[in-house]
């Protein structure tokens, strides 16, 4: 187990920081005053700002970087290989997968599930995973497919599936998710 911890930092019983899946791998380094709770697992390879805080059974595989205070919830998977902004809250559920971009002030809801496969075992594809830019709110149960961005400020509806970019500033509701004018009462900064 490889990993460099800030100060104020606590890893809780049964959590790991720096699990090695490649003995050539970097160390995982996380920032100061953070807080792994149990059943945590966070991957050499990882690099984790300040203020970063899990909830229990959270993943983080190689390859991913996150920015400073960020929480990562009960039973969050991120699967490698994905670049996560400042102030980022992911809830309890949530699965991020391989090759995602997630920019500042992003929420994301109860069990939202972004993808990066767009055929499944079907044909080689190569994994492109979605891109959320600054601002973005992802409502629970909401899916993203490969590929999509959503833009800056934009709102998917819970239990929305998106299937296509949304324009900034946008309200992305049902499945397939269409696009409506971002109604005033969510025309506002996210805010943790």
């Amino acid at each position: 187990m490889t990993s460099r911890l800030g100060s104020n930092t606590r890893v809780e019983a049964d959590a790991v920081v720096g699990r090695e899946h490649d003995p050539d791998a970097p160390p995982a380094e996380v920032g100061d005053d953070a807080v792994v709770r149990s059943g945590t697992v966070v991957y050499a390879d990882v690099t984790v700002g300040d203020g970063f805080v899990t909830g229990h059974n959270a993943l983080v595989r190689e390859g991913t970087t996150v920015g400073d205070d960020v929480v990562v919830g009960t039973n969050v998977v991120v699967d490698g290989h994905t670049t996560v902004g400042d102030r980022v809250s992911m809830q309890t559920g949530v699965y991020v997968p391989t090759n995602t971009t997630i920019g500042d002030d992003v929420f994301l809801g109860p069990n939202a599930t972004l993808t990066n496969d767009p055929y499944p075992l079907r044909s080689d594809a190569d994994l492109e995973g979605p891109t959320l830019e600054r601002g973005v709110s992802v409502g629970a149960n909401a899916t993203i497919l490969p590929g999509v961005t959503v833009g800056e400020r934009s709102f998917v509806a819970a239990g929305a599936l998106v299937t296509e970019d949304v324009p900034p500033e946008t309200l992305a509701v049902g499945a397939p998710a269409a696009h409506e004018p971002l109604p005033d009462h969510l025309d506002a900064p996210n805010t943790q």
